[in-house]
């Protein structure tokens, strides 16, 4: 198969509805993790120094919606050494299309976590949505935000270095439309939303987004990531969700230590 089919065929495939996936990640948290495997006490690694591109998110202001770095946020791009490697894989097929992914997030301090849990998107969400209170307004914040967590026993995704959210873009140029900004915390983020509409009812924007869309969800999937079905950018490799995701019995990785 030559690259331009190659290309073309995993745009073309689609991904289909998650709704599945939404069910089987319910209770994650929970899930066992296997501390004397022989990942869990792996170390963290800057994707850039294996050449991956990036730059984290929230620690720039160029970063809408909130347009400032956030308090707490660290300029480092750190995961798990393995799923560092795998990265590099992805990379590595991507190259010969001319394309790299871009990562945004990666480790993540705990108090960025807090301030968007228990601050930025709860007021977000009842700006939009006044009527939203207790326990509705933790359902619909915790769709997109994980509460955070020191505990050993139900980390935080970002905070076990086994998470990374990202993008794809032309090596060293621009990211391709993936029909929302990073961090759009509405269903316009869900990976499947282009997925379930007619193909008459998509705008040339909307088929584009569910091409890149798809292209992304399978040279992370075939890799062996998991993704999140709300977020298009977020994988994670070797935490709880991804166990879960995957039937996998118990997690590889609990908090991670800086």
């Amino acid at each position: 198969m030559t690259l331009a089919h190659a290309l073309t065929e995993l745009r073309s495939r689609p991904i289909g509805a998650l709704t599945e996936a939404r069910a089987r990640k319910t209770g994650y948290r929970a899930h066992p993790i296997a501390r004397s495997n022989a990942h869990y006490s792996e170390p963290l690694v800057d994707v850039r120094t294996l050449g991956i591109a990036g730059e984290n998110y929230y620690f720039s202001s160029r970063n809408p919606p909130y347009w400032a770095p956030i308090t707490g946020s660290v300029p480092d791009l750190k995961v798990r050494q393995s799923v560092a490697a795998m990265l590099s894989r992805v990379n590595a097929r991507l190259k010969p299309m001319g394309l790299e992914l871009f990562v945004f997030d990666a480790w993540r301090p705990k108090a960025v976590q807090a301030y968007f849990h228990d601050v930025w998107m709860p007021a977000e969400l009842k700006r939009r949505r006044p009527e939203l209170a207790g326990a509705a307004l933790t359902r619909e914040v915790e769709t997109y935000w994980a509460a955070p967590s020191v505990d050993e026993n139900s980390p935080a995704p970002h905070a076990t270095g086994a998470a990374v959210d990202l993008t794809l873009r032309w090596i060293g140029g621009e990211q391709l439309w993936m029909g929302s900004i990073f961090d759009d915390a509405t269903a316009l983020a869900h990976r499947d939303r282009f997925e379930t509409l007619r193909d008459d009812a998509l705008s040339f924007s909307d088929e584009e987004a569910r091409a890149n869309r798809r292209l992304l969800h399978w040279v992370m999937t075939e890799e062996g990531f998991a993704g999140l079905p709300d977020e298009w950018w977020h994988f994670s490799w070797g935490d709880q969700m991804w166990a879960k995701l995957t039937g996998v019995p118990a997690a590889h990785y609990g908090l991670a230590r800086e």
